[in-house]
């Protein structure tokens, strides 16, 4: 009985905890404009995904990676909903077929300067749900952020020269390997696998690196498991709510698509902003026990009491 009695107070005690952690979460969220950060990196992510495809084409054809276009368009579109992905990515490949110049001209330089905005309205956005001020100059952000997209566009080449010899390694392997069939047929179904990696890779890349101070990957793991799991549901509710309820194309005309990327975006940076701000109160209240544990007033009471 005492046993019972121990492991229901042990229970209590964390749900409470985890109860303190997401109301510290979501109070300082709205306290601290969350709510106009997430239009502000929804906006800005929007503005950039042009420049982003721009300048990634621009360099891809340079260096020879024909298929870049293509490989950008799945890894970026495959993990949103189709009823929003398709109109904005047909978009992007319409605008990436027209003929560029060389890597230096003006307009690709210009490209490669916008499409850092987006990176730095995440990093805004997250030195402000993990309760820091930005300690760095200014150049040295542009230039991190200049460095994240020129490493994004390096990992899609890479991704899509990958590509090209897939099909022919996946032959040879249906040839000499055929019990192998079923994990060849899973490993065929390709697109959504790498998606979804890049984007845990590039969920944790931020955290790390973009807001200021130092952080543990153990210390973001929270953060990023809710907004992994926020985004499957709110990505699922939303494109239920476009099939069964919205009327955005009779109210916005040809804005229609434009406006429904923008609120799905909006969805998306709120929920990458609670987040943060989840890791920001777990680690607070982490710094608080430790505190409390070290206290004189704590130590002199566990002795009286031994």
């Amino acid at each position: 009985m005492p046993v019972r009695f121990g492991c229901q107070s042990s229970r209590e005690q964390t749900l409470r905890r985890m109860f303190t952690v997401i109301l510290d979460a979501v109070t300082h969220f709205n306290n601290d404009d969350g709510w106009a950060m997430a239009s502000h990196v929804a906006l800005s992510i929007l503005m950039a995904l042009f420049p982003f495809m721009i300048f990634g084409t621009a360099l891809a054809s340079f260096l020879g990676a024909d298929a870049y276009a293509e490989t950008a368009s799945h890894l970026i579109f495959d993990t949103w909903p189709e009823s929003i992905a398709k109109p904005i990515s047909r978009e992007v490949i319409n605008v990436l077929t027209v003929e560029r110049g060389g890597l230096l001209t003006l307009s690709v330089l210009a490209a490669a300067f916008f499409s850092t905005n987006g990176v730095e309205a995440l990093r805004v956005s997250l030195n402000r749900a993990y309760r820091v001020t930005e300690t760095r100059s200014w150049y040295f952000t542009r230039a991190q952020s200049l460095f994240f997209v020129v490493i994004a566009v390096m990992v899609i080449m890479a991704i899509s020269f990958l590509l090209v010899l897939a099909p022919l390694v996946l032959k040879l392997a249906r040839q000499f390997l055929p019990w192998m069939e079923t994990l060849i047929s899973a490993v065929d179904n390709w697109r959504i696998l790498i998606a979804a990696t890049v984007l845990i890779v590039g969920l944790v890349a931020s955290h790390l690196w973009l807001p200021s101070g130092r952080r543990r990957l153990i210390d973001v793991i929270p953060g990023i498991g809710v907004t992994l799991v926020a985004w499957m549901a709110g990505a699922f509710m939303f494109a239920s709510y476009l099939k069964e309820f919205a009327t955005y194309v009779s109210t916005y005309a040809g804005l229609a698509s434009i406006m429904i990327a923008l609120v799905f975006l909006y969805i998306i940076a709120a929920i990458f902003i609670l987040g943060a701000e989840i890791n920001a109160a777990i680690l607070k209240a982490r710094a608080a026990a430790e505190m409390k544990a070290q206290s004189p007033g704590t130590k002199s009471q566990a002795s009286h009491e031994t």
